[in-house]
């Protein structure tokens, strides 16, 4: 189970290129300090191979949902 989510959805909101495929977007959460090990390992295991065209789509695809983000974060429109 990933640990930090809302953590890494800021991180996709607010830091992420899109359109992103799964290569880059795992190659940069590999690179962030933020996530331990299992997390990192999670994200990579079951994010679905595509490209990504914005952060709510990486979010539908792990199955993180809007009260899965922390206290004070809103989804975009």
């Amino acid at each position: 189970m990933f640990k930090n989510v809302s953590g890494a959805i800021s991180h996709l909101k607010e830091h992420q290129m899109y359109p992103a495929t799964k290569d880059e977007l795992v190659k940069e959460c590999g690179n962030l300090s933020d996530f331990s090990d299992n997390d990192k390992k999670w994200f990579m295991d079951n994010l679905p191979e595509k490209t990504y065209k914005s952060a709510e789509e990486v979010m539908t695809a792990l199955g993180w949902r809007k009260e899965d983000m922390g206290e004070g974060m809103q989804m975009g429109v």
